[in-house]
């Protein structure tokens, strides 16, 4: 006869995780494994978050140079400032009393669409696998770009993805982070699109974005689509947190763009009751 444990293990089919149960209590870990490795033995101490990451989604260490520009790209985009729709989602749920998970969950639902947000380097990745670094493949993607196959759940791209449409020129922050990234290992990828920013924001008619360096960085370090995706979405959290929690503090009279609240200039005045 078999305990409960053992059926659970049987049950449980992953490649990411194993757990040994503790002799008293097999609800309760003794040891557990991600990817082969011990996570409180051998891996706690010795590697940063960032490897840890990178293992949890690969199963295999990172080289120094990919953790250096997974860390770069994530040093980058983890506070994109209370412009961001993401993180204004987040602190409007702070200063409107909303819980702190609201909060979170709140910049995970604006940043993930196609406008600077996650959908959009999981699109622009797409670009990169079919057209890697020829300049004419992405002039004619650009100018002829496909049909979004899930039309039911997201609208058609408006813009060249990884390119913002509301820019005048690229931001000066990102090219700084792109000349980081370029430089930690010369990735072709990187090293391609440093060379050609300025080729293909005339053919988007757009500056290059941070979502493009990051769809171009992650492309670079051999992640999927849907992990970019996913990815960008996770690292851009800390921001949300934090601008939420300090909003939540400060409370409405103190919101940023707001503080003077609306001033009616065609103020009607007080509403007649004819009762």
């Amino acid at each position: 006869m078999t305990d409960n444990s053992e059926k659970e293990r049987e049950q449980i089919t992953t490649k990411i995780w194993r757990e040994e149960a503790e002799p008293d209590n097999p609800f309760a870990a003794a040891k557990s494994y991600c990817a082969g490795f011990d996570v409180y033995g051998d891996l706690l101490g010795k590697i940063s978050l960032i490897e840890y990451i990178w293992l949890l989604f690969k199963l295999d260490p990172p080289s120094k140079a990919q953790a250096r520009m997974l860390e770069g790209l994530a040093v980058a985009l983890a506070n994109p400032g209370p412009r961001d729709h993401s993180v204004r989602g987040a602190m409007n749920a702070g200063v409107g009393g909303s819980t702190r998970a609201s909060a979170l969950i709140a910049a995970i639902s604006i940043g993930a669409g196609n406008l600077g947000g996650a959908r959009e380097v999981f699109t622009a990745m797409q670009y990169w696998q079919q057209c890697g670094t020829d300049l004419e493949s992405w002039i004619d993607i650009i100018n002829n770009p496909p049909r979004e196959e899930r039309a039911d759940v997201w609208p058609e791209m408006e813009h060249t993805p990884g390119f913002d449409p509301n820019g005048a020129s690229c931001p000066t922050p990102v090219k700084q982070v792109l000349d980081h990234l370029t430089a930690i290992e010369h990735s072709e990828t990187l090293v391609w699109l440093q060379a050609q920013r300025q080729t293909l924001e005339h053919h988007a008619a757009s500056p290059l974005a941070f979502s493009g360096v990051a769809a171009a960085t992650l492309f670079a370090l051999g992640f999927q689509p849907e992990e970019a995706e996913i990815l960008f979405l996770l690292l851009r959290l800390p921001g949300a947190a934090v601008h939420a929690l300090e909003q939540e503090k400060m409370g409405w009279n103190r919101y940023p763009f707001f503080g003077d609240g609306l001033t009616l200039t065609d103020d009607p005045g007080p509403v007649k009751n004819d009762d």
